[in-house]
């Protein structure tokens, strides 16, 4: 006697017609009545009469069907039970992002991280830097990657690397010819794409400040959305872009990238809540700091601290 076979009776039972019930089982009706059959030669005597219409219990069938239904039922309560236990077990972790950081190596650490967290449930949601402050401190996130500075008491800010800027320009261009750099002076008089367009401050006012840092004044023809969009108007000559370096990894048709001159960076900041030293968050410091390493890159003091974290 097994479960599929106590299943299988009492849906005969409920439908009061083998053809009813093998529908509602997605089966077919011949292995539903052999399995009826055997049900009943292991038990030894006939649950069903099968000469009424509709089909009846006998005696000894309703004894079973009640028997059936009860221990079915403690069977699924036990299944729910267990899957509310395994869903506690898990605990939940919420990364906030901005999209350039998926150019800027965000997808391996991910997966390095989902990899080593066995009982973590790991959720992704793009936010701006200044939306993942708010994140952070109502509770909507847990870690953010993001890449302006901001002082906030309830929240703790690591800048993991520093990465370079380089000038995205239409292929037409007479600046995108050649292998040279370019100068914020040569991109001033061209129309300037920035992103996102809000909400400020952004990554936006940092491009700005970097010509403002050089005395000049930028013409700005296009505040993008996103990233995406920005380097799609490169595409179709509506100006030049400001990006992080590792943005050259999308190879948009129409778009040549060009180094700056002048020394221009832009920061790769990991926030988190203050004191929040949660196993998740020790465990992505501990990522950062080995995957870091693997790669060639200095690992942040601040990221080797919360990765030798112990509560002891």
């Amino acid at each position: 006697m097994d479960l599929r076979q106590l299943r299988y009776f009492v849906t005969v039972v409920e439908e009061r017609n083998f053809t009813h019930a093998a529908e509602r089982l997605h089966v077919s009706q011949p292995p539903l009545s052999r399995q009826i059959q055997q049900l009943e030669a292991e038990i030894g005597a006939e649950l069903i009469d099968r000469s009424a219409r509709p089909l009846r219990l006998t005696a000894v069938g309703r004894l079973v069907y009640e028997q059936a239904v009860q221990l079915l039922g403690r069977v699924a309560e036990m299944r729910d039970m267990v899957s509310r236990a395994v869903v506690a077990e898990k605990r939940r972790f919420v990364i906030g992002f901005v999209s350039s950081t998926i150019y800027a190596r965000l997808p391996p650490l991910i997966r390095e991280f989902r990899a080593t967290a066995h009982n973590v449930e790991l959720s992704l949601v793009e936010l701006v830097s200044l939306e993942q402050i708010a994140a952070l401190k109502e509770g909507r996130i847990d870690i953010g990657f993001g890449r302006i500075r901001f002082e906030d008491e309830a929240v703790r800010r690591i800048v993991l690397r520093e990465e370079r800027l380089v000038a995205a320009i239409p292929a037409s261009n007479p600046l995108a010819t050649g292998e040279r750099a370019v100068s914020l002076n040569d991109l001033a008089s061209e129309p300037l794409i920035l992103y996102p367009r809000q909400p400020r401050p952004s990554y936006a006012d940092q491009v700005v400040g970097l010509f403002h840092d050089q005395g000049l004044k930028p013409h700005i023809s296009h505040e993008a959305r996103e990233l995406q969009i920005a380097i799609g108007l490169v595409a179709a000559e509506e100006g030049i872009c400001l990006v992080p370096e590792s943005v050259r990894k999308s190879q948009v048709d129409g778009v040549c990238y060009r180094e700056l001159l002048e020394p221009a960076t832009s920061p790769i900041i990991m926030s988190h809540r203050a004191n929040d030293l949660s196993p998740e968050i020790r465990l992505m410091a501990s990522v950062i700091a080995r995957m870091y390493s693997r790669w060639g890159y200095d690992v942040p003091e601040g990221v080797a601290r919360l990765a030798d974290f112990t509560d002891d």
